[in-house]
């Protein structure tokens, strides 16, 4: 590694060596386009200054294009371009090192191959050295790319070399293709195609798994460090028993809010075997003043009940308005299908008004169902309650659930009239439609229609005349149990 240092201080700048004129402006826009440049007013004028290279240099270039003008060839000022885009063919500069010079490959050839990249890459082998290459000229060649770590040259003219980060890698690849050749001689033992490749190495495929490790350490010690922010706390541990800390238990046991914690400690005192015959007294006040809670949670249950009962009642009185108001709406509509407004609708109007009225008594069926039910829960709520007590009191019966069944039974009757009359009212529209026809097969089907909502019609009139009849019995009844 002392050589590699001696080696990179020692690279110069040889002027004699460089045999590209600083005066053609064609050689200037090439080097300027591999640095990543763009040449403007390049006619006539110079690319180093007075101070560093050439004579002669006009300084008005760095204000004309912006940049401060630098030597390509310094080392660590960039001697490996960066790659240029891939539509724009890659265009090598001669690269002049103190004991050799490398030369570009066509630049109409196809890029050199190379294998796929091992994971942790740090390792190229360097293949087509001059027989008389030494280890000090490649590390010359190479240094220029990123530190050295390690070079392993073989007999056979190629070498392995380590760098010290991956992406030093990368720019010894760039190198591939170059033909080296040693100072200035024309022998076959001093020049040769250079090969760059990746190399797979056992110290880079290990520090790679090391590498890997580390972050998936930090990425499991990230993921537990959000975890257990996210957990929750866990429960205090129990104190161990003393009598300070009986004492102590026994003021909390006293007071509502910390009452659940302190049973708990309680319970596991008494698991743990904790009484015997000198604190016996002492548990015994501690289980007397849990015993003192009962009366408490007793009437807080009584009073959640309580709520839970005008719940109750507030969701039957928003019910029974539902239901009111959905009676009102299928009023409406069998209003709708008497013959008076029926025969003013169009035929349209007709469908969607019978689709309506179908679709509000279904839902109102089923409101009044769901209200019934309710009613019914009551009432054998109450039977269950009036079973334990006094055989006088079964006599009685809540006042409001008759009222509500005599209203319910009246609603009934109510919708089973209107229905009756909108059944009428197509019997007249048929009869209607019957006179208008010839008596053809069609006739006949109607004169069946006709007859089948004569029989509905006697149903639905007996049904009503049903419900006339139970209205009068039940309010007797109800006077007759108030008496």
């Amino acid at each position: 590694m002392a050589a590699a240092a001696d080696g990179l201080g020692s690279i110069a700048i040889d002027t004699t060596q460089l045999n590209m004129s600083v005066t053609d402006p064609t050689a200037w826009a090439t080097a300027m386009n591999n640095l990543g440049m763009v040449p403007v007013g390049l006619a006539g004028q110079q690319l180093v200054t007075d101070s560093i290279c050439v004579p002669g240099f006009d300084p008005s270039l760095s204000m004309m294009t912006g940049i401060t003008p630098i030597n390509p060839m310094i080392p660590g000022m960039g001697l490996v371009p960066p790659p240029p885009p891939t539509d724009v063919p890659v265009v090598k500069e001669i690269i002049h090192c103190k004991s050799c010079t490398l030369f570009p490959p066509n630049p109409n050839l196809p890029p050199p191959s190379t294998r796929e990249r091992p994971p942790g890459c740090k390792t190229v082998f360097v293949g087509g050295l001059p027989e008389n290459a030494t280890e000090e000229i490649i590390q010359e060649v190479f240094e220029q790319c990123g530190d050295i770590t390690a070079i392993r040259k073989s007999k056979k003219n190629f070498c392995h070399i380590r760098f010290a980060e991956e992406f030093m890698v990368d720019k010894a690849i760039y190198l591939s293709g170059y033909r080296m050749r040693l100072g200035s001689s024309t022998d076959k033992k001093d020049s040769g195609r250079l090969h760059v490749d990746f190399a797979q190495a056992r110290d880079d495929f290990y520090e790679w798994e090391c590498k890997q490790r580390m972050l998936a350490r930090e990425e499991r010690h990230r993921r537990k460090m959000e975890e257990d922010r996210l957990r929750p706390p866990s429960p205090p541990a129990i104190m161990h028993y003393s009598e300070h800390e009986a004492a102590l238990l026994a003021e909390k046991l006293k007071d509502d809010s910390k009452f659940s914690e302190a049973i708990t400690v309680l319970l596991t005192w008494i698991e743990r075997g904790e009484v015997n015959r000198r604190s016996a007294n002492q548990f015994y006040s501690m289980v007397q003043s849990a015993n003192s809670h009962v009366r408490r949670l007793m009437n807080e249950k009584a009073a959640h009940e309580q709520e839970m009962e005008q719940a109750k009642e507030s969701f039957k009185n928003a019910l029974t308005g539902i239901l009111t108001q959905f009676e009102q709406i299928v009023a409406v509509f069998n209003a709708s299908t008497r013959q008076k407004a029926w025969d003013h609708f169009s035929k349209a109007q007709r469908k969607n008004i019978d689709i309506w009225r179908k679709h509000s008594e279904e839902l109102r069926n089923a409101h009044s169902e769901q209200l019934m039910g309710i009613r019914r829960e009551e009432e054998m709520e109450m039977s269950d309650d009036d079973s334990g007590d006094n055989p006088s009191k079964k006599l009685r019966v809540d006042d409001s659930a008759l009222a509500a069944q005599a209203y319910a039974l009246k609603e009934e009757n109510d919708s089973l009239r209107w229905q009756l009359d909108a059944y009428r009212n197509e019997v007249e529209l048929l009869k209607q439609e019957k006179g208008q026809l010839f008596r053809t097969e069609e006739s006949l089907t109607k004169d069946q229609q006709l007859q089948f909502l004569q029989q509905t019609m006697q149903g639905m009139q007996q049904l009503a005349m049903d419900t006339v009849v139970r209205i009068p019995l039940r309010v007797s009844m109800f006077v007759t149990i108030l008496l």
